[in-house]
């Protein structure tokens, strides 16, 4: 009886440390449309800095000098919480490979504010879109 009250106990602790992708770990908000996503991302010029493999045509007529791939493989996929982070205070945690004054002044990321720009709406369907850009590496 001792086992199974043991590893009912360890099953419950390791469900809340669940960090994947789709982790609802912290913050959550509803589940949202990537296509409207898509759009949000090119109407809120998000292609002047940054680029996505595959649809470089989102860049088109940008200046090419302060450029930031989003997407692509990855050993660890960012989770919704951390997405939604990144583009409401995207200060937060910035990259190392982004640390340089490019990017950063002052220790702050050069990201504009967006927060006054976007509604709940266009954030949520924003973050389903630059998630599904993402994929990790197999493990083997």
């Amino acid at each position: 009886m001792k086992k199974i009250v043991l590893c009912v106990s360890l099953a419950v602790a390791l469900a809340g440390c669940d960090l994947r992708p789709t982790s609802s770990y912290g913050f959550r908000l509803p589940d949202g449309d990537a296509e409207k996503g898509k759009q949000v991302f090119a109407e809120k010029m998000c292609s002047s800095c940054h680029v996505i493999e595959g649809m470089e045509d989102l860049r088109e007529g940008m200046d090419p000098e302060m450029t930031v791939t989003i997407g692509g493989m990855t050993t660890q996929i960012d989770t919704y919480g951390q997405l939604v982070t990144s583009v409401i205070n995207p200060s937060h945690r910035i990259a190392r490979g982004y640390r340089s004054e490019d990017y950063v002044d002052d220790g702050e990321s050069k990201m504009r504010n967006y927060n006054d720009e976007l509604t709940v709406s266009e954030l949520i369907d924003l973050v389903a879109f630059l998630q599904a850009q993402y994929t990790e590496f197999p493990d083997y």
